[in-house]
């Protein structure tokens, strides 16, 4: 127990923490990366749109089949093709393979990590900064978002370098040189490429908040100065207008006006796509979206916000705090949407941590946080349990092994915290969520049947039917994102069962799947043209974006 407790407060203090770093996420991240199936839906549409860029060779317009999608800028797409033309390029994989477009999201959460324990030396010693990346690789929301090849997690980069850079020109003004300030705009011009004005509404809210905190009326804004906003405005617009430009040419201008009016005003003012959650979802979702290291955060909350007027712990509030309110106050909620407060809350928590003269939160925040913390632990196994049972009806052997990982990380987590060591408990329940981790996301998801619909119909489709061109398959009662990237961009989209029999009727050669909701207007129309039928297989599971069970039915015509 000794040499354990020897080596936790060994490891911040390495010589080349950034190596001992990446070694951790990839420990956290990698199982299940290349073996979880494309999900629904978000995932399915950035990568597909991706894949049609690779294929087509435009790279301005977004396409998902033959619909535009104006929605996001096109920064993550370009990302995601120049991965997979390097995977294919090494032989390594090929366009079909989901993994190559989850690269940039595994090497964003990569960037912000190491991000957070570069910059983080600056504002709270180079030990805490090393623990405040550690946590922030163990997040369990940030976990999952490499696994999807989507924005969030390569906007987190973004964020994290361009609040480091803002950080240095705060603390250390004069220091702040020009072709930093220049990197700092840079940096918001990628990630307004990736997101729009999500990224540099992180430092502008900080900003607007130290300038409000520190009367910058009275005695100026040095940090402000430093950070040359006069060019460097106009550099970051410069860096991500030329694209804009180009496709509001492409797409007559609908591209601003649907991704402004239809996608980020359907966020503010109304609940899009469902994902509706009331003020404080944030706060009641940070033990499960934060953990294993959420408890240190919960305790350490009260020290930061007595320590704020110290310059570090007033811009790390700064960061955090307004951002969180801001996504607090926005109707459409998802865990993943308050990440780019987490950096600066990890910070915070591993300065109170290593703080020999930290304040003691009260006794019941301490025990509310040690609880939620196994809760979670033990919640997150049980669902490893359940989901094989529910889902597929059989019991995973693999599940089973969350168990023991659970109790040992309340174990751990619980001896450390008696010894009165927050820092040492934190690292060590970052280490011991790698197993419990690799069981849920590397050995029970990849290996459910129920869930994965669309790469078994795929194979049931390329059995049927060896080489079928794309426009040569319909489906109707099942449209979801994942069956494209599986099947191609030309499949068509049926809209009920008649319209299915008149596909099959069509042209000879063409299959046509139908789901159980619509098999019965499929088959009267088929009788009523006086087609054969022949049944080629069936799939069934359970559609996760709808909540429901589906069958759907492979017909071909005659023999």
């Amino acid at each position: 127990m000794q040499a354990l407790r020897d080596f936790l407060d060994r490891l911040p203090e390495t010589r080349r923490p950034l190596p001992w770093l990446a070694l951790l996420c990839l420990l956290l991240w990698l199982p299940g990366f290349f073996a979880l199936p494309a999900g629904d839906r978000d995932e399915s549409r950035f990568a597909q749109a991706s894949r049609q860029m690779v294929e087509s060779g435009d790279y301005v317009r977004i396409r998902f089949g033959e619909v535009e999608r104006n929605k996001k800028p096109a920064g993550i797409h370009w990302a995601q093709a120049t991965a997979v033309h390097v995977v294919e390029g090494l032989r390594l994989g090929t366009r079909a393979d989901i993994w190559a477009y989850r690269i940039p999201s595994l090497l964003g959460a990569l960037l912000a990590v190491l991000a957070t324990a570069h910059f983080g030396r600056s504002l709270v010693g180079r030990r805490a900064a090393f623990l405040g990346a550690a946590m922030l690789a163990g997040c369990f929301v940030l976990g999952v978002e490499t696994h999807i090849a989507k924005t969030d997690a390569a906007l987190l980069g973004t964020i994290v370098v361009a609040m480091g850079l803002m950080g240095r020109a705060y603390l250390a003004p004069g220091q702040f040189t020009a072709k930093q300030a220049a990197g700092f705009w840079l940096v918001l011009g990628g990630a307004v490429l990736l997101k729009g004005p999500i990224g540099p509404a992180v430092p502008l809210l900080a900003g607007i908040t130290l300038f409000a905190a520190d009367r910058g009326w009275q005695g100026g804004a040095p940090w402000l100065r430093a950070l040359r906003p006069g060019w460097g405005i106009p550099l970051m617009v410069l860096a991500a207008a030329p694209w804009f430009v180009a496709v509001t040419i492409a797409t007559d201008g609908r591209f601003l006006a649907e991704a402004l009016g239809g996608d980020m005003l359907s966020k503010v003012g109304g609940a899009d796509e469902n994902h509706w959650g009331p003020p404080g979802y944030y706060f009641l979702s940070f033990g499960v979206a934060a953990f294993p290291a959420a408890f240190l955060v919960l305790r350490a909350a009260p020290g930061a916000w007595m320590d704020r007027l110290q310059p570090a712990t007033r811009f790390l509030l700064a960061w955090a705090v307004p951002v969180w309110l801001m996504f607090e106050a926005v109707t459409t909620k998802l865990p993943h949407y308050a990440m780019p407060a987490y950096p600066a809350l990890m910070l915070l928590a591993a300065a109170w941590a290593l703080d020999p003269l930290r304040r003691q939160p009260p006794r019941w925040l301490s025990v509310f946080s040690l609880v939620v913390a196994i809760a979670v632990a033990f919640g997150l196994a049980a669902v490893a349990v359940a989901l094989p049972v529910l889902a597929d009806g059989r019991v995973s052997l693999v599940a089973l092994l969350a168990l023991p990982a659970a109790a040992l990380f309340a174990a751990g987590v619980f001896l450390m915290l008696r010894d009165g060591a927050p820092a040492r408990a934190a690292l060590l329940a970052v280490l011991l969520a790698i197993p419990l981790q690799a069981v849920v996301l590397g050995g029970v998801l990849p290996r459910m049947t129920a869930p994965w619909i669309s790469p078994r119909l795929a194979a049931l489709v390329n059995q049927a039917a060896p080489g079928l061109p794309d426009e040569r398959f319909g489906i109707a009662g099942y449209h979801e994102p994942s069956l494209m990237f599986a099947l191609g961009s030309e499949i068509r989209l049926l809209r009920g069962g008649e319209e299915a029999a008149r596909f099959l009727a069509g042209e000879p050669g063409r299959l046509a799947a139908v789901s159980d909701r619509e098999e019965a207007r499929f088959r009267a129309e088929a009788a009523t043209l006086g087609l054969a039928l022949r049944e080629r297989g069936t799939v069934a599971g359970f559609n996760y974006s709808r909540g429901r069970r589906v069958a759907i039915v492979l017909y071909g015509v005659g023999g």
